[in-house]
């Protein structure tokens, strides 16, 4: 009978996936991979002295990084009434999520929500006290981090300073049993800084990098040894605002390449809103709500969140059935899903961009221009509406040219569709 061996096969096109016989059940041997037991006619790329029968450890060769796929149409992250506490502080509350496969799903909170603690849940930092965590369909429940499919760049990015851009990202591979052989390697690791758009860059120490290139750096160490999920803790915190504008976009195109989930952590609405699929917004341990980035900045369930995500202006008053009272008058507006019921209190809230400006008091809520910000594509406008409070107003650059501008004590007029207004809870 022809020798059992295990062998470490790098894809290419003289390789060839083989099906696992039924009669035999294969064993992971610590490579992170799926074993596959097949016939070979002959040497195969990468093996010393190849026989006809192999067992071999490799990535699904079907996909272009070698990545293991879901099944199409499935959930990469479960969490089931999952719950962590700290001392007396419960980070995480009785959470029920589920993160698509496949997508670029972002936790979004304030300071302390218990978005980082559900990351670190994913990623075996942290056990949950109660509930299950699963990924791809397994239970997570004692498996530590370096077991599972997942892997994390940091905020900080924490590459190794003393060794060179490529013996950062070859890191994970190295630790590998069985690893690959140095030609294996160095090909791997040339494909995934081709990828993050560094070749030539592969001698370089992590000091000699600036910010953005540090991040990528981190990225193909991460994405090299072919995650399911890849955890991003506020990678681009520590960047410039065009810098990180760059690589939100960056990211998001590399995840649409690899094909992978991501799952983004962040305070920073405006980056969850422009990078994310999903978006998960979270307060005090708990999910307030959790929908595509339209749904949150069109359909908030309430003020709190209609204020966290994006800018708003709320009119405070109580509910009617198509319109809240405030101060004596009554402002109609669009009762969403989770509208605020009639007789209690409520607020109208209404996008900045939204509200139209007119010169002249007498044609809508009247109200003085108390402040102009001048933002480039477009002015913000803090209008003084007496009893209703201040209102912020965004005017872009060509109707604000049409108009004339307006200054700081003009009398202007503030108009919007009843259709722009929500009548939400307070929350």
């Amino acid at each position: 009978m022809s020798e059992l061996r295990l062998l470490r096969i790098v894809p290419n096109r003289r390789s060839a996936l083989f099906r696992i016989p039924s009669r035999h059940h294969a064993r992971d041997h610590g490579s992170g991979q799926a074993p596959i037991l097949g016939w070979c006619p002959g040497p195969l790329d990468g093996a010393r002295s190849a026989r006809s029968l192999l067992y071999i450890v490799l990535p699904d060769l079907r996909s272009p990084l070698g990545r293991r796929r879901l099944p199409a149409n499935t959930t990469a992250i479960v969490f089931d009434q999952v719950s962590k506490t700290f001392g007396e502080v419960r980070a995480v509350d009785r959470m029920d999520l589920a993160v698509p496969e496949g997508s670029f799903f972002t936790f979004l909170g304030p300071s302390g929500c218990g978005k980082t603690t559900s990351l670190r849940l994913i990623a075996g930092f942290e056990q949950p006290d109660e509930g299950e965590v699963r990924i791809g369909g397994q239970d997570m429940a004692g498996t530590p981090a370096w077991k599972r499919p997942v892997n994390m760049v940091f905020q900080a990015y924490a590459l190794f300073p003393h060794l060179s851009v490529f013996d950062n990202v070859a890191y994970g591979l190295r630790q590998r049993r069985p690893r690959g052989s140095r030609a294996v390697i160095a090909r791997a690791v040339g494909r995934m800084l081709e990828l993050v758009q560094l070749p030539g860059f592969e001698r370089r120490r992590p000091h000699e990098l600036s910010g953005g290139q540090q991040q990528r750096v981190a990225l193909a160490r991460a994405l090299i040894n072919s995650p399911t999920v890849l955890l991003l803790d506020e990678p681009l915190a520590a960047l410039d605002r065009k810098l990180r504008r760059d690589m939100q976009i960056e990211l998001q195109n590399l995840q649409r390449e690899v094909g992978i989930t991501f799952v983004l952590v962040t305070h920073d609405q405006e980056e969850a809103l422009s990078m994310s699929d999903r978006i998960c917004i979270m307060r005090a341990g708990r999910i307030v709500q959790a929908g595509s980035p339209a749904e949150l900045y069109d359909a908030p369930v309430d003020a709190w969140v209609a204020d966290f995500v994006g800018k708003s202006n709320f009119l405070r008053g109580r509910a009617s059935a198509d319109a809240v009272e405030v101060a004596g008058l009554l402002f109609a507006g669009r009762r969403p899903r989770h509208a605020a019921p009639v007789g209690a209190e409520a607020v109208l809230a209404i996008r900045p961009e939204l509200i139209r400006l007119h010169r002249g008091h007498g044609h809508g809520l009247d109200g003085t221009i108390a402040n102009r910000i001048f933002l480039g594509e477009h002015s913000e406008y803090l209008v003084d509406a007496g009893a209703f409070g201040p209102l912020l107003v965004l005017v872009p650059k060509a109707v604000e040219a049409a108009q004339g501008g307006f200054a700081r004590g003009d009398r202007v007029s503030l108009h919007w569709d009843e259709q722009a207004a929500l009548i939400l809870a307070p929350g």
